[in-house]
């Protein structure tokens, strides 16, 4: 990996949600900001909840999205490792975005070293405990069975339908925690982090999810970053050898 090269994090853009009104405009905001990054990374997370709504069937993709989709596979032909987290809106991506994007995708948290730091990424959603009604109905979604059923059902109905229920999903999680940092002892993901110290040094952990853009200290020698979102805060990270730090796009 050159030195000279950054590594960018970012989460919770909602491509297709039905709240955004210039959905093209909303697209197009981030594929710029992708754009202006392209010199510059040598890695690129996305850290879940990139698409509002996604779900492969085995010939057929959601419609739309093909400026982000092409930034993508830009960025990878470029040589750029790309790293796709599902999130709670995503958790139906299967391999359309490895085969056609090269895009590496994750589906559980992963452990890593960058730059001599070690690096818990997440997208947020369903660590530990804390949220047991969520953590069941995250065991059906994630149940292959379940999603062979989902599968069975044409596409134009299947689509609308799960819009609908991402649409939902999000009024109440509106209700029940908002976009306002709830403090240290209520946000599940730091308390989840505590925890998670005790067994383990980490020296960041990067979450996204919660829409909230800030730094937490978890510990001593660690900290969270919490990574915003595209819809309200425009957020991102960056990380390279000397820093890591929250920034927001013009």
């Amino acid at each position: 990996m050159e030195t000279s090269k950054k590594i960018y994090f970012a989460s919770d853009v909602h491509l297709g949600a039905p709240g955004i009104k210039d959905h093209r405009r909303h697209e197009q905001r981030f594929v710029a900001w992708l754009d202006s990054i392209k010199d510059t990374a040598s890695e690129l997370y996305l850290m879940g909840d990139i698409f509002d709504f996604w779900f492969e069937y085995k010939r057929v993709v959601p419609r739309g999205f093909t400026r982000f989709l092409g930034k993508l596979s830009e960025l990878s032909d470029r040589g750029i490792l790309i790293h796709f987290f599902t999130g709670n809106h995503d958790i139906w991506l299967f391999d359309y975005l490895e085969s056609e994007c090269g895009v590496k995708v994750y589906r559980e948290p992963v452990v890593k070293t960058i730059h001599g730091k070690k690096l818990f990424l997440a997208h947020g959603d369903g660590l530990g405990s804390y949220d047991k009604r969520y953590n069941l109905l995250k065991s059906v979604f994630t149940n292959k069975f379940a999603q062979w059923l989902f599968a069975r059902i044409h596409p134009n109905c299947g689509i609308g339908l799960a819009n609908f229920w991402s649409g939902k999903s999000r009024e109440k999680n509106n209700k029940e925690y908002g976009d306002t940092y709830m403090g240290d002892d209520k946000e599940f993901a730091v308390l989840y982090a505590k925890e998670y110290l005790k067994e383990e040094k980490v020296d960041y952990f990067v979450f996204g999810h919660r829409h909230v853009a800030r730094m937490v200290c978890v510990g001593p020698e660690s900290q969270l970053m919490f990574l915003g979102d595209w819809i309200q805060h425009f957020s991102y990270a960056i990380l390279d050898e000397n820093m890591f730090e929250l920034r927001y796009f013009d």
